[in-house]
């Protein structure tokens, strides 16, 4: 990768760490529009799984409960390993525009569910059976463009669990998620040595960002400046989207 790519990722990485200090928002998600953008996302994916997995795992260890999570989220989290590959195997097949355009999709998606917040409740009799299609749906728009939470976010939202039950259900996924990521691009070959130290190196600025993010929310509203990212990243999805038309 060449010097100018390099301080392009190391850039954005220490945005999305900034922004994820401030808000809690997901780094992966506000990475993958604006390295999409400009490398293209087959190049971008590689690029996010070191400081991905690394967040995730640290924050599995925080919050706890992590047996109890995993005895009763098992067929969701198993339901990945069909739909990841699925996904990849789409993103090897298309051209990349539209798999920067199926990305921008989700990404809109995602801001309009984050900003609506709808009420919902799943009736408890729903919770198993709904679990592996979830699963496989995420997970093949996870292979396809990155994202990792629609529709499992609004799915683990929708039923009673804790603020620390629902961020281990999260992060158990992002890390399971990320790990199949990481072995189906190794196969695919978008997974380089290259690649695999550029994103081990943005562990520096990933952690400076997160770092002085958490000093920033002290003085920036995290609420509003959320809300402010979210209608950007909604901006920049509409842009992937464009490129197609």
């Amino acid at each position: 990768m060449d010097m100018e790519k390099s301080l392009i990722v190391i850039s954005v990485f220490f945005f999305a760490a900034f922004v994820k200090g401030i808000t809690g928002l997901g780094f992966s998600t506000i990475c993958l529009p604006f390295l999409a953008m400009t490398l293209g996302i087959k190049e971008t994916l590689p690029l996010l799984i070191v400081p991905s997995l690394l967040s995730n795992i640290l924050v599995m260890v925080d919050a706890g409960h992590f047996r109890s999570t995993l005895a009763r989220f098992w067929p969701l989290f198993v339901s990945a390993l069909p739909g990841i590959p699925v996904g990849l195997a789409l993103l090897a097949w298309i051209e990349p525009r539209i798999a920067g355009a199926a990305l921008g999709f989700v990404l809109i998606a995602f801001c309009a569910f984050s900003l609506a917040r709808p009420e919902m409740k799943l009736p408890a009799n729903l919770e198993r059976p709904l679990g592996p299609p979830v699963g496989i749906v995420t997970g093949v728009i996870n292979g396809l463009t990155g994202v990792q939470v629609i529709p499992v976010l609004p799915y683990l939202l929708s039923l009673p669990l804790s603020p620390n039950h629902l961020i281990q259900a999260i992060n158990c996924w992002a890390t399971l998620s990320g790990a199949i990521m990481a072995i189906g691009l190794a196969k695919l070959g978008p997974m380089t040595w290259d690649r695999f130290l550029m994103s081990a190196i943005g562990l520096v600025p990933v952690y400076a960002g997160v770092k002085l993010g958490n000093r920033a929310r002290r003085w920036l509203p995290p609420e509003t400046f959320g809300k402010a990212v979210l209608l950007l990243l909604a901006l920049m999805g509409a842009t992937l989207i464009d490129r197609l038309l």
